[in-house]
């Protein structure tokens, strides 16, 4: 399976720190999945792109959740191996993978335009990055799971596997999920320089000592009816502790979704947040964004979306507004 995705749009910024000009990029995405038993799966993912500027900023939160940098280079995104053991138990192992994908449960229903909006909160407890990792999870028939894993960055270097010289996340989500609501808490415990760009300030994301301790909260709830003017909601809140600095950091996120609003399959998103946040940033930034994800038909997509934010680095009046036409071509 696979897709294609286009982008065209433009950004204005307010510190020139962005150009403001028109970017049309594109994503191209192929996944293979082999099984060997019928239970288990190799996992690949080839992907390739031409990510322009104006949709790859982590600092001002333009970096769309579509782009990628691979300058029209066919690579290996993601490549690992994940398996059962018993009725309840899988894991993982892989020289290409994130935390994320071997958590027990998914922490939100919010499908963002920015990557920045990602997993409720793409900040200091769900902030992860591909490498290599090795992970477990239990999920109970009754919607309880518990997961843990690790990711060390050690790929293309050096630097040896969960060593005092590779950055290390560690992760351990506790979760109970429904149908209609999910409640989870994770610990995030990054050493050794570990640190997070898309949904912070650049005072937020500091590591002087290079280690900290995050926690992460998270919420999402669905209404009965999916066409009800109810939305679904998701929610998110981040603590960090960092080790060699007096000030926490925090972050929040609340993501609010409406299906079937105005035809069958179609999709109307709006999330709001503040990004990660030290208690030494003069100002609070807070991020939004809005769109309308509609079929053209089974196999393509379009979606209509703006963006912005305020004082977004943490300094007062870097403001940044955005508008993008994606569209999705799935295979």
């Amino acid at each position: 399976s696979g897709k294609a995705i286009f982008d065209v749009g433009g950004v204005e910024n307010s510190s020139g720190d962005l150009a403001e000009a028109i970017g049309f990029q594109y994503t191209y995405q192929l996944n293979l999945n082999s099984s060997f038993t019928g239970d288990d799966d190799l996992y690949v993912r080839l992907k390739s792109g031409n990510a322009t500027d104006t949709f790859s900023d982590k600092t001002y939160g333009t970096y769309l959740s579509s782009s990628n940098g691979n300058d029209d280079a066919l690579n290996v995104d993601k490549i690992w191996y994940s398996f059962p053991v018993g009725e309840n138990n899988t894991f993982w192992v892989g020289p290409r993978i994130e935390n994320y994908y071997m958590h027990g449960a998914s922490p939100s229903i919010y499908k963002p335009i920015t990557k920045q909006f990602k997993l409720g909160g793409n900040g200091a407890a769900y902030g992860a990055s591909t490498n290599s990792g090795l992970g477990w999870a239990y999920n109970a028939d009754n919607g309880f799971s518990v997961s843990s894993n690790v990711v060390s960055k050690q790929n293309a270097s050096s630097k040896g596997f969960l060593t005092d010289q590779a950055a290390t996340n560690w992760s351990t989500q506790v979760a109970y999920t429904t149908d209609k609501y999910h409640v989870s808490l994770i610990s995030a415990l990054k050493y050794n320089g570990w640190t997070d760009s898309y949904y912070t300030t650049s005072l937020g994301k500091a590591r002087p000592d290079g280690n900290s301790t995050n926690y992460g909260l998270r919420a999402y709830w669905r209404p009965d009816d999916s066409n009800s003017a109810i939305p679904e909601i998701s929610a998110g809140y981040d603590l960090s502790t960092v080790e060699g600095q007096d000030a926490d950091t925090d972050a929040f996120f609340v993501g609010l979704t409406w299906k079937d609003s105005f035809q069958a399959d179609d999709r109307v998103g709006i999330a709001v947040g503040k990004p990660q946040t030290s208690d030494d940033d003069t100002v609070e930034p807070f991020a939004w964004e809005a769109y309308y994800s509609f079929k053209i038909n089974d196999s393509v997509t379009m979606t209509p979306a703006v963006f912005g934010a305020s004082d977004r680095t943490g300094t007062s009046g870097d403001d940044v507004t955005g508008a993008v036409l994606q569209t999705t071509f799935k295979f």
